[in-house]
Protein backbone atom coordinates (compact mmCIF):
# COMPACT_ATOMS: atom_id res chain seq x y z
CA UNK A 1 0.00 0.00 0.00
CA UNK A 2 1.03 3.29 -0.33
CA UNK A 3 2.41 6.35 2.07
CA UNK A 4 -0.83 8.52 1.53
CA UNK A 5 -3.11 5.32 1.89
CA UNK A 6 -1.49 4.20 4.95
CA UNK A 7 -1.84 7.89 6.12
CA UNK A 8 -4.87 8.44 5.61
CA UNK A 9 -6.09 5.04 7.49
CA UNK A 10 -3.84 5.99 10.71
CA UNK A 11 -6.20 9.48 10.52
CA UNK A 12 -8.85 7.16 11.04
CA UNK A 13 -7.21 4.97 13.65
CA UNK A 14 -6.84 8.52 15.30
CA UNK A 15 -10.08 9.11 15.26
CA UNK A 16 -10.99 5.97 17.15
CA UNK A 17 -8.37 6.85 19.82
CA UNK A 18 -10.63 10.00 20.40
CA UNK A 19 -12.95 8.38 21.11
CA UNK A 20 -11.53 6.03 23.44
CA UNK A 21 -10.47 9.65 25.16
CA UNK A 22 -13.67 10.71 25.53
CA UNK A 23 -14.86 7.20 27.50
CA UNK A 24 -11.72 7.99 29.92
CA UNK A 25 -9.23 5.26 28.06
CA UNK A 26 -5.92 5.47 26.89
CA UNK A 27 -6.29 6.70 23.25
CA UNK A 28 -5.37 4.49 20.91
CA UNK A 29 -7.64 3.16 17.85
CA UNK A 30 -6.81 0.47 15.46
CA UNK A 31 -8.16 -0.99 11.98
CA UNK A 32 -7.55 -3.87 10.53
CA UNK A 33 -8.10 -4.11 6.76
CA UNK A 34 -8.03 -6.87 4.10
CA UNK A 35 -7.95 -6.23 0.72
CA UNK A 36 -8.66 -2.40 0.58
CA UNK A 37 -11.61 -2.93 2.92
CA UNK A 38 -11.52 -2.29 6.96
CA UNK A 39 -13.36 -5.21 8.63
CA UNK A 40 -12.41 -4.34 12.11
CA UNK A 41 -12.38 -1.29 14.12
CA UNK A 42 -11.68 -0.88 17.86
CA UNK A 43 -10.77 1.83 20.42
CA UNK A 44 -9.27 1.14 24.28
CA UNK A 45 -12.13 0.08 26.09
CA UNK A 46 -10.47 -1.00 29.51
CA UNK A 47 -11.66 1.55 31.66
CA UNK A 48 -15.45 1.58 30.38
CA UNK A 49 -15.86 -2.10 30.10
CA UNK A 50 -13.82 -2.93 33.26
CA UNK A 51 -12.42 -5.57 30.72
CA UNK A 52 -8.17 -5.58 31.37
CA UNK A 53 -8.20 -7.52 27.70
CA UNK A 54 -10.19 -4.69 25.60
CA UNK A 55 -7.56 -2.83 24.17
CA UNK A 56 -8.13 -1.60 20.56
CA UNK A 57 -5.98 -4.38 19.01
CA UNK A 58 -8.01 -7.33 20.64
CA UNK A 59 -11.23 -5.56 19.82
CA UNK A 60 -10.95 -4.82 15.96
CA UNK A 61 -9.15 -8.35 15.04
CA UNK A 62 -11.98 -9.97 16.89
CA UNK A 63 -14.29 -7.94 14.98
CA UNK A 64 -12.18 -8.86 11.91
CA UNK A 65 -12.00 -12.22 12.52
CA UNK A 66 -16.10 -12.58 13.17
CA UNK A 67 -16.24 -10.63 9.82
CA UNK A 68 -14.51 -13.01 7.54
CA UNK A 69 -15.41 -16.20 9.73
CA UNK A 70 -12.37 -17.02 10.62
CA UNK A 71 -9.63 -16.33 13.00
CA UNK A 72 -6.61 -16.67 10.58
CA UNK A 73 -6.27 -13.06 9.51
CA UNK A 74 -3.23 -13.44 7.20
CA UNK A 75 -4.08 -10.97 4.50
CA UNK A 76 -4.53 -8.34 7.07
CA UNK A 77 -2.66 -5.18 7.59
CA UNK A 78 -3.42 -3.49 11.27
CA UNK A 79 -3.06 0.16 11.41
CA UNK A 80 -2.72 0.93 15.33
CA UNK A 81 -2.15 4.84 16.77
CA UNK A 82 0.50 3.08 19.30
CA UNK A 83 3.12 0.49 19.65
CA UNK A 84 1.25 -3.16 20.52
CA UNK A 85 1.95 -4.02 23.92
CA UNK A 86 3.38 -7.63 24.54
CA UNK A 87 -0.63 -9.15 24.78
CA UNK A 88 -1.74 -7.50 21.28
CA UNK A 89 1.37 -8.59 19.81
CA UNK A 90 1.02 -11.90 20.92
CA UNK A 91 -2.89 -11.77 19.62
CA UNK A 92 -1.81 -9.90 16.54
CA UNK A 93 1.37 -13.24 15.76
CA UNK A 94 -1.23 -15.47 16.64
CA UNK A 95 -3.70 -14.10 14.17
CA UNK A 96 -0.87 -14.03 11.76
CA UNK A 97 -1.29 -10.93 10.53
CA UNK A 98 0.76 -9.87 7.46
CA UNK A 99 1.58 -6.07 8.09
CA UNK A 100 1.19 -3.72 11.05
CA UNK A 101 1.35 -0.05 10.54
CA UNK A 102 1.63 1.70 13.85
CA UNK A 103 2.07 5.76 14.84
CA UNK A 104 3.70 6.32 17.79
CA UNK A 105 6.29 4.36 19.43
CA UNK A 106 5.77 2.74 23.59
CA UNK A 107 9.58 2.73 25.08
CA UNK A 108 7.75 1.61 28.52
CA UNK A 109 5.68 -1.30 27.31
CA UNK A 110 5.88 -1.68 23.34
CA UNK A 111 6.32 -5.28 21.87
CA UNK A 112 7.19 -4.42 18.45
CA UNK A 113 10.18 -2.52 18.74
CA UNK A 114 10.82 -1.06 21.56
CA UNK A 115 10.61 -3.09 24.60
CA UNK A 116 10.65 -6.31 22.98
CA UNK A 117 10.09 -7.47 19.15
CA UNK A 118 7.43 -10.09 19.27
CA UNK A 119 6.26 -9.44 15.67
CA UNK A 120 10.01 -10.14 14.66
CA UNK A 121 10.97 -12.59 16.73
CA UNK A 122 12.75 -16.37 14.57
CA UNK A 123 11.58 -18.12 17.12
CA UNK A 124 7.97 -17.58 16.99
CA UNK A 125 5.89 -19.05 14.30
CA UNK A 126 5.10 -16.38 11.85
CA UNK A 127 6.74 -12.76 11.06
CA UNK A 128 5.36 -9.68 10.52
CA UNK A 129 5.88 -7.21 8.12
CA UNK A 130 5.87 -3.50 9.94
CA UNK A 131 5.65 0.10 9.38
CA UNK A 132 6.84 2.42 12.04
CA UNK A 133 5.95 6.18 12.64
CA UNK A 134 3.28 6.73 10.20
CA UNK A 135 1.70 9.98 11.97
CA UNK A 136 3.31 8.90 14.57
CA UNK A 137 3.31 12.75 15.79
CA UNK A 138 -0.22 13.50 16.39
CA UNK A 139 -0.79 9.65 18.02
CA UNK A 140 2.13 11.33 20.49
CA UNK A 141 0.52 14.06 20.93
CA UNK A 142 -3.10 12.73 21.44
CA UNK A 143 -1.31 10.67 24.09
CA UNK A 144 0.34 13.78 26.25
CA UNK A 145 -2.73 15.80 25.84
CA UNK A 146 -4.53 12.88 27.53
CA UNK A 147 -2.27 12.35 30.40
CA UNK A 148 -1.75 16.06 31.45
CA UNK A 149 -5.40 16.49 31.36
CA UNK A 150 -5.47 13.39 33.82
CA UNK A 151 -2.91 15.19 36.39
Amino acid sequence: MSGDHDTERMREALALARTAASHGDVPVGCLVEVDGVVIGRGENRREVDADPTAHAEILALRAAATHLGRWRLDTATIYVTLEPCVMCAGALLNARVSRVVLGATDEKAGAVGSRYNVLADPRLLHEVDIEVGVEAEASATLLREFFEQRR
